[in-house]
């Protein structure tokens, strides 16, 4: 039978969650102080989950990306084997892959930009793309030689892959030649743990288990030879500890903010143009997750050991807004709705937790009628 998604309750040790619940949205818990010594937000968060749903079978490894919530409300989880799709507006399940190697196991998923193509990466080295709403593979890609633990997109044709190998490799997948390799971005010497593109600078941030964050333009290489490889555009090499959080800003172009392993602990801000190092915060514990908010100067966190805990930063200061804890082992991956609002949380206790922690877009100004309509707004 099918174990994914188990919302019948299973009680674990401990006794019985008092969140585990089928798909329903659960009262809100009185509010929670947040961090002693921190200012308090302008809006509630609440210190509980809002829903939890077992995940059993998520892989324990720090080096994977496991979930993203795409862009029309469909969240793909990674479980052993399987993907599983749920909707976030309907509440159904689909089940999308089930590897059928012995020893096959899933190590990345990634939604395209408009949402219908999901890209899955695979401990075999391939990289699937499968068709979301036919639920239906439509390419197998190689080109690496090891697991395939993180992707990410550039447009809804442009994909991007890192591997165990140390290789990462730039796909067209218009284009059926060397399954659709364009550029191979040579720069790391371990496994490729961390991917985010930048569509507005096509910059490409990469995260290695040697510690190494790589910058890479996607604008000098597309000159180059199609498959050729090329070099980073600036190696930062700050970090003690591997690194797999890598969040671009949405309130500026050149603002990337990168999460370090167990022996670095650090959050660091950067300016992605020039490099440098704008800020380094010690968090006290493993970074595995960083993502902004779509609305406010707000950045999230999610912990290993020894808190498990997911925390908000107010940026730049870099205070500490509010912690949120519940899960009982690592935080291993966060990906956000697409209104911006709800964080979902997957961890190695097996469960993934919903929380409404970033606020609401603000709303559009209003344009006043009449002969100052033209000079005025109103909020």
């Amino acid at each position: 039978a099918t174990r994914v998604l188990d919302f019948s309750g299973r009680s674990h040790a401990g006794g019985p969650d008092p969140y585990r619940s089928a798909l329903q949205v659960l009262p809100q818990a009185a509010s929670s102080s947040g961090v002693p010594g921190s200012p308090v937000p302008s809006r509630h968060i609440s210190p509980t989950p809002t829903r939890i749903l077992d995940a059993p079978d998520l892989v324990d490894d720090y080096y994977l990306n496991l979930i993203h919530w795409g862009s029309r409300n469909v969240l793909a989880v990674a479980l052993g084997s399987s993907v599983y799709l749920w909707n976030a507006s309907s509440c159904t399940i689909n089940h999308l892959v089930q590897l059928e190697g012995p020893s096959d196991f899933v190590t990345s998923v990634n939604w395209s930009p408009d949402g219908r193509s999901l890209a899955v990466g695979c401990s075999s080295s391939a990289v699937r793309i499968y068709d979301a709403e036919a639920l239906s593979l439509t390419q197998t890609l190689r080109g690496h030689v090891a697991r395939v633990g993180s992707l990410s997109w550039l447009g809804d044709l442009g994909l991007t892959s890192g591997s165990r190998d140390a290789a990462i490799l730039h796909r067209d997948l218009r284009q059926a030649n060397r399954d659709g390799v364009v550029a191979r971005l040579e720069g790391h010497t371990q496994e490729v743990c961390g991917l985010r593109w930048n569509a507005d600078t096509q910059t490409l941030a990469s995260g290695g288990n040697e510690n190494y964050l790589c910058l890479w333009d996607a604008r000098s290489s597309a000159q180059r030879a199609a498959g050729a490889a090329h070099a980073p555009r600036l190696v930062l090499a700050q970090h003690q500890a591997a690194v797999k959080a890598l969040a671009w800003a949405p309130f500026s172009r050149h603002v990337l903010a990168s999460g370090g392993g167990t022996a670095d602990r650090s959050i660091k801000i950067w300016n992605a143009s020039t490099g440098a190092c704008q800020q380094s915060v010690d968090t006290g514990s493993q970074v595995c997750a960083l993502l902004w908010s779509p609305h406010a100067r707000e950045l999230c966190s999610s912990h290993g050991f020894s808190e498990h805990q997911l925390v908000l930063w107010r940026f730049p200061s870099m205070q500490r807004l509010k912690e949120l804890k519940g899960h009982t082992a690592r935080v291993l991956h966060m990906s956000v709705s697409p209104d911006g609002r709800t964080v979902i949380s997957a961890a190695a206790d097996e469960t993934l937790r919903f929380w409404e922690i970033f606020g609401a877009a603000p709303a559009s100004p209003r344009r006043l009628s009449g002969d100052f309509g033209s000079m005025l707004t109103l909020r």
